[in-house]
């Protein structure tokens, strides 16, 4: 399979992955032939990649981060807590829901034998905080595994991250999603979802204080410039510290009706960018280890001219994957042609072209 943007998908290409709604349902199943008019739908839905069969790389297998079972019982776990603030309850939050979908997401990651290269998901123009939550916890837990967290902090981290944004529950919608620059008013407002988050989170029995604290600190900054309360370095607990930069990075690679997308290896390197300054330099090293620059699938044009598709992740090389190349300069080759771009130090990826 490979990932192809909207613009070059065919009539007649074949899902070989489901197209799913942040709320969990499958608009189209895996194995759907698309025609024009589900072209069309989905464009005008917002879905700007699918992912296509290609006999060409049979052989690849892109697994997933999470099982589709699964991430439909972390949206809809989310779903269940944000009716339910709607409501204004005065009853404990259903934290059990929140709960079992963490540990199917832990227990799926914990499974899976290419963890690098299984982060790409399609995404519409439908709610964008039930997909944030959900993809943000992913590359927070990938992270909490690769620092070597216990179960019992992969669990806390787990759900306070799927939870860290709930206090936008309190915030208009209509200056969530302004298309325009927010007032002062307006960003003061948005900044108060930290704090609105902890508020509701700290008071539920059946939740760590420290997952909470999650919601209160994800925007805090390692030089002291974040919000809420300015904290600096190691006076940010740990888990707010990891949890911005799978924030931030989330929030870069995803759509938002007022702007497009950055490619996750431009988001990459605008997190890179920012060691020392917004993160954590220790978790960014991680983060730098175990998150693809080039997600499997993903069409690539190298600087020697050749057009093909990243075939596998390279773990001690992130931004140096397995490719597979089918042209030359625009000419298709007799066969295709595999590197492993860390035995070719001369050649580069120059663009993510998704055809």
């Amino acid at each position: 399979m490979r990932l192809v943007n909207m613009r070059y998908v065919e009539e007649g290409s074949i899902l070989a992955r489901p197209v799913m709604n942040s709320f969990g349902m499958i608009l189209l199943q895996t194995g759907v032939i698309l025609t024009a008019s589900y072209i069309d739908r989905l464009k005008t839905l917002g879905y700007d990649v699918l992912f296509i069969q290609d006999d060409r790389l049979d052989d690849v297998e892109i697994h997933v981060a999470i099982t589709t079972q699964t991430r439909e019982v972390a949206y809809k776990s989310i779903e269940l807590i944000s009716k339910y603030l709607e409501r204004d309850s005065k009853d404990a939050l259903p934290i059990d829901n929140v709960r079992m979908s963490v540990r199917q997401m832990i227990n799926d990651l914990l499974s899976s034998s290419d963890i690098l290269g299984n982060l790409t998901e399609i995404q519409g123009y439908d709610d964008y905080t039930f997909h944030h939550s959900v993809k943000t916890t992913i590359i927070s837990l990938i992270l909490g595994i690769a620092s070597g967290y216990s179960e019992q902090k992969l669990m806390e981290l787990g759900m306070g991250v799927l939870m860290h944004d709930i206090g936008k529950i309190k915030v208009p919608e209509e200056i969530l999603n302004k298309k325009t620059p927010l007032t002062e008013e307006e960003f003061g407002e948005i900044k108060r979802h930290t704090t609105y988050g902890f508020e509701i989170l700290r008071k539920n029995n059946d939740l760590s204080l420290l997952s909470a604290h999650i919601a209160f600190q994800h925007q805090e900054k390692w030089d002291g410039t974040g919000y809420p309360r300015g904290l600096k370095g190691s006076g940010i607990h740990e888990y707010g510290r990891l949890a911005a930069i799978a924030d931030v990075y989330e929030a870069l690679t995803s759509k938002r009706v007022y702007r497009k997308a950055m490619e996750p290896n431009e988001a990459f390197e605008y997190i890179i960018s920012q060691g020392n300054t917004h993160f954590d330099p220790k978790i960014l090293e991680i983060f730098k280890r175990n998150i693809a620059v080039y997600p499997s699938g993903s069409g690539i044009l190298l600087s020697n001219g050749q057009r093909g598709n990243v075939i596998k992740q390279n773990p001690a090389f992130p931004n140096r994957p397995f490719v597979r190349v089918f042209y030359e300069n625009e000419e298709p080759l007799t066969a295709p042609i595999d590197y492993n771009l860390a035995h070719y130090p001369s050649i580069m990826v120059v663009s993510v072209e998704n055809r």
